[in-house]
């Protein structure tokens, strides 16, 4: 953890004598939270910014709950465990106040009302957007009272400070057409690099998505069962963490965390992946194992095999991972076992899920990657190839993807198949630029999908 984890707050002299604050409402939302740490990402999707708490104290109570709240265990006494990370973060200087007490903490978990939570949160924000309107009018007094006051320059100024005492600081502004003309040119002319594009590791896909993933895409791979779309989602992680040190999240529904470091070593080291599950590795492939363990240990790959993922908990952790780890691309395998939100029907609940993945896309400015299962359409059609249409459940899903890549092997079908150990990615859907299928090699043995090249 670093100590810029979060945005501290402006401090009371930037307001003036008499900042607004509720500290009421304050130590209600330190109460709520511990007792109630869904909490923390149900206000923040209304837009709650814990950075508006004026109360260190309570503040940083927020922050150790969102910190810890994804290993409490059920029974556990939260407030010990939220005063054991406060002490921790006082002893290795993250954070520079005296924490609350234990007995303070006790208090505010007896003492907690979740249900108020709701108002709590409303009556701090309504506070914040005061106190940034009273920190306005003394800047707008002071530039009013300085000798250099120039009113071309600062009432112009003043005016735009007003406006943003209510805006929320991350929404889009409009622009001139003519002011993006810049950056075209210079993109016209400058090749992608790692900086901006996220490599797949296939060369023909890269080609075709010139260069690779981009910030902002949402990306749908979809296949039938057992066509290895978790290997394939596994290896572009792989490619992306591993090859080129991009820091990755891959959220794994279905397979556990043993499961999946097999198949990341059995890839990278071409060691059969069943002598590795046995036990019986020989001396060639420990060699092998060695030479690239160093590779996969330093790698920024982070992998989560919580059940459980809804999309609240899946914003919590993109967001901490973003500030702390620089976080570039998210895997999620896969939609469809999400937890799904309250909806009048399935399909109501994955097209909101879908819409709420591109949307953290957007607002992270990361590449998030989704697998996804395809209905039984491609079982009824003679050549068995998977369209777009069949991705279960919701249209909404082909809407919302920017990108929407397809495996097929026809192996999987008919094992004596004349393509046998091949692969094709059909990329049925490409905002913005064209489609085609690329051929690649199915290595099932060794866990991974490569170039026809390589294999």
């Amino acid at each position: 953890m670093t100590t810029d984890l979060w945005d501290e707050p402006p401090t009371d002299a930037d307001f003036g004598p008499g900042r607004p604050a509720d500290t009421d409402a304050e130590r209600i939302l330190a109460g709520a939270v511990m007792v109630r740490t869904d909490l923390v990402d149900d206000l923040a999707m209304q837009g709650f910014d814990p950075g508006d708490i004026t109360t260190d104290r309570y503040r940083w109570i927020w922050f150790a709950v969102e910190e810890i709240r994804a290993s409490l265990q059920p029974g556990s006494i939260r407030w010990e465990a939220i005063d054991r990370k406060l002490q921790a973060w006082r002893a290795d200087g993250t954070m520079p106040i005296p924490p609350a007490s234990e007995d303070e903490l006790r208090q505010l978990y007896i003492d907690a009302a979740p249900g108020s939570a709701p108002w709590a949160a409303d009556r701090v924000t309504k506070k914040a957007v005061a106190a940034r309107l009273v920190a306005h009018g003394h800047a707008a007094v002071a530039r009013g009272n300085s000798a250099a006051f120039d009113p071309d320059t600062d009432v112009p100024a003043a005016q735009s400070e007003l406006d943003g005492v209510v805006r929320n600081a991350a929404e889009d502004e409009t622009t001139q057409v003519g002011d993006l003309l810049a950056g075209v040119l210079e993109r016209a002319v400058t090749p992608p690099t790692n900086e901006d594009r996220i490599p797949t590791g296939f060369m023909d896909l890269d080609q075709l998505l010139t260069g690779g993933f981009m910030p902002g895409q949402m990306v749908v791979i979809g296949a039938r069962p057992a066509m290895g779309k978790t290997t394939f989602g596994l290896g572009l992680a792989r490619a992306a963490a591993v090859h080129n040190g991009i820091t990755t999240l891959f959220e794994s529904l279905e397979m556990g965390r043993d499961e999946l470091g097999n198949s990341i070593v059995s890839a990278e080291a071409r060691v059969p992946l069943h002598h590795i599950k046995q036990g019986i590795v020989d001396d060639n492939g420990i060699q092998r194992l060695a030479r690239r363990t160093p590779k996969i240990k330093e790698a920024p790959l982070y992998i989560s095999d919580h059940s459980h993922l809804s999309m609240p908990v899946l914003r919590a952790r993109v967001r901490h991972l973003v500030r702390t780890a620089r976080l570039r691309l998210v895997v999620v395998d896969y939609l469809q076992l999400m937890q799904a939100p309250k909806a009048e029907s399935r399909q109501v609940a994955v097209s909101e899920m879908s819409r709420q993945l591109k949307l953290l896309a957007k607002e992270f400015g990361i590449t998030v990657i989704v697998l996804a299962q395809l209905n039984r359409g491609p079982e009824q059609r003679t050549e068995k190839k998977p369209m777009v249409s069949d991705l279960r459940e919701s249209g909404a899903i082909e809407q919302d993807a920017d990108i929407v890549i397809l495996l097929h092997r026809e192996d999987a079908y008919e094992k004596e198949s004349p393509r046998a150990g091949e692969a094709d990615l059909i990329v049925g859907k490409h905002r913005g630029g064209p489609t085609a299928t690329i051929t690649t090699a199915f290595q099932g043995h060794y866990a991974r999908f490569v170039d026809m090249a390589v294999s």
